[in-house]
């Protein structure tokens, strides 16, 4: 088992910048490749962005790419999103995720079912 925690969330206005963290615990030399989701109000689960764990693969939305930014610095056992330029439209609970190596290569990870996930963070974005 992992066990994830996620900070950072909060109100940001248009334009600005955040950062969310991940903290992961547990089994974590299990897992292949990392991710970030959102879910706004009233609506469904959203794909971010994901990262592998030991190499330096990324996966973007269209709707971030060029905005937002994923990193994981496996020494602490913690996951990033760097939101920078963000727009009202971003304002969602942002939950942190991992999953382990079952035979599916990474790519088109909002396809993909992951196996851990966080409670999530609030990020409200004013316009």
């Amino acid at each position: 088992q992992v066990q994830l925690v996620e900070s950072g969330g909060r109100l940001a206005q248009a334009g600005g910048s955040l950062r969310l963290s991940c903290a992961a615990s547990g089994r974590t030399f299990s897992v292949y490749a990392m991710a970030w989701f959102r879910q706004a109000p009233g609506k469904g689960r959203e794909f971010v962005a994901a990262i592998t764990r030991n190499e330096d693969s990324t996966y973007y939305a269209d709707s971030v790419k060029g905005r937002f930014a994923i990193s994981r610095d496996n020494a602490i056992n913690t996951l990033f999103l760097q939101m920078n330029k963000v727009k009202p439209e971003d304002t969602a609970v942002y939950y942190c995720a991992q999953r382990v190596w079952r035979g599916e290569s990474f790519g088109r990870e909002e396809r993909v079912s992951y196996d851990y996930w966080g409670q999530g963070t609030q990020v409200t974005v004013s316009s």
